[in-house]
């Protein structure tokens, strides 16, 4: 589990794709303080796991599964990445619940400059823009982010100056993808209500017996 604040931005020194999944060693600093073999790790907002580690990097390996429903296929050697370790329980939690399991992959519609901020619009599938309210949080790249705007094609989130420093947001362009995680306790109300509305409701017959059972007559 995360917070969705991101602690660093680290680098791809190792992309290495195949048909039974991938491999990526990520260069990285701050992360790397209690990083141990078997911890998870938000990717850009992708749980993954560490396999192996050294002084300054560490490698995850990633399912077929994931490079399919999340940008991590287009990843390539080079390229910056948001980087948070599982938080810890005794911490504040800064951001959101976030699970670190990428509910589908948005596109960047627009990017305007608002005084101080930047403000994306984002493009989602309808499975992730229905979880969307105003005020309400969402993830993006791992990053935990307050929604500005909703509509039926999509939803509008503005960043500070320093959320565009120390994360990849800040880099993103007009039509590049981003992963989306939406709020984790939004679906699970969904879910408790769909099972509600489900539960076959009792058939009362009043009649003497009923009566006789409760002293009425």
């Amino acid at each position: 589990m995360f917070t969705g604040i991101v602690e660093e931005m680290g680098g791809i020194t190792v992309m290495n794709k195949s048909l039974a999944g991938a491999k990526l060693t990520i260069l990285a600093s701050t992360v790397m303080s209690d990083l141990k073999i078997g911890d998870s790790v938000s990717v850009n907002g992708i749980c993954l796991t560490v396999v192996s580690r050294s002084e300054r990097d560490f490698s995850v390996e990633v399912s077929p599964e994931t490079l399919s429903v999340t940008t991590l296929g287009g990843f390539a050697v080079g390229m910056p990445v948001n980087l948070e370790r599982a938080m810890k329980l005794n911490e504040r939690i800064g951001g959101h619940l976030v699970a670190g399991h990428v509910d589908g992959v948005g596109v960047i519609r627009s990017r305007q400059q608002d005084a101080n901020a930047i403000v994306f619009t984002i493009a989602a599938p309808p499975e992730i823009v229905r979880y969307c309210v105003v005020k309400g949080s969402i993830t993006v790249d791992g990053i935990s982010l307050t929604i500005n705007a909703v509509s039926e094609q999509g939803f509008s989130v503005a960043i500070i100056p320093y959320t565009a420093k120390v994360t990849i947001l800040g880099l993103k362009q007009v039509n590049d993808t981003v992963n989306l995680e939406s709020d984790l306790i939004g679906k699970y109300v969904e879910r408790l209500l769909q099972e509600r509305s489900q539960l076959a409701k009792p058939t009362i017959s009043i009649d003497t017996e009923y009566l006789q059972k409760r002293g009425l007559i």
